[in-house]
């Protein structure tokens, strides 16, 4: 079924959610969960705040950078780790580290060693989203059938000609995945070390929302989040199918 073919059910998804949210925060919220429309109301005002803006400015300047970063340190690793299995001895253990490390645990040793700047967010957003990067590229670059490699050494191949004309081609589907998988984790490191590290930007504003009890406002600030997120990840499948020619 195609994309089109499953808007309908999307949509129909979405109404069920936004039904089963209003009647349960009509019956059970209380004060702390506004219902959905409440929440509609307030994310509609708070797209007209200049507060808002702003505070989205400033957390994107991190997601930007980190996420240029993690790429731009990822894809070469992952597709050089892919290509010389005699270097991933060296760097596996370090990607099963980040793998498995909490990454709250690193904000304060980032607090510590490079302050609580921009330069700090920079860097969890890329610690956050590089593992997906360089693990998808490595293992884009594995699933290049091994006779394709051989034959264009037997037509005499130089080792350039095979990187240019073999191995990117056939990687790039699962680099263009990993890309699109380190997007929703580099969103996720931006709006962490906002609310852990320093109250600013989008983490900012829900702390104070949270503080003063304006759960709508809350609640709508996180929804933008999400909405900015799913955008995100949706150029990086349009851009991917765009890449690739087929449908992701």
């Amino acid at each position: 079924m195609t994309r089109r073919g499953l808007l309908p059910y999307q949509l129909l998804t979405f109404v069920i959610f936004a039904v089963g949210w209003e009647v349960y925060a009509r019956v059970r919220g209380g004060l702390l969960i506004p219902t959905f429309t409440e929440t509609v109301g307030a994310g509609v005002k708070l797209l007209g705040s200049a507060e808002l803006w702003q505070a989205l400015y400033a957390s994107n300047q991190a997601l930007v950078l980190g996420f240029a970063v993690a790429v731009g340190i990822g894809v070469p690793l992952g597709i050089v780790l892919g290509r010389f299995r005699s270097l991933e001895r060296f760097a596996d253990v370090y990607l099963n580290i980040l793998l498995v490390t909490p990454m709250a645990a690193i904000i304060p040793l980032l607090g510590m060693s490079v302050g609580y700047g921009l330069a700090a967010r920079v860097i969890l957003v890329a610690i956050f989203s590089i593992v997906m990067v360089v693990v998808n590229s490595r293992a884009g670059v594995r699933q290049v059938d091994p006779s394709l490699i051989e034959m264009a050494r037997s037509f005499g191949a130089s080792e350039r000609r095979i990187w240019t004309r073999v191995l990117l081609p056939g990687a790039l589907p699962a680099i263009m995945t990993g890309i699109r998988l380190g997007i929703g984790r580099a969103v996720t490191g931006m709006v962490l070390v906002e609310l852990l590290m320093v109250s600013t930007a989008l983490g900012g504003l829900m702390l104070e929302y949270r503080g003063l009890l304006k759960a709508p406002q809350l609640y709508a600030t996180i929804v933008i989040i999400l909405a900015e997120a799913l955008l995100l990840i949706s150029v990086a499948r349009w851009g991917e199918r765009k890449l690739t020619g087929r449908s992701v």
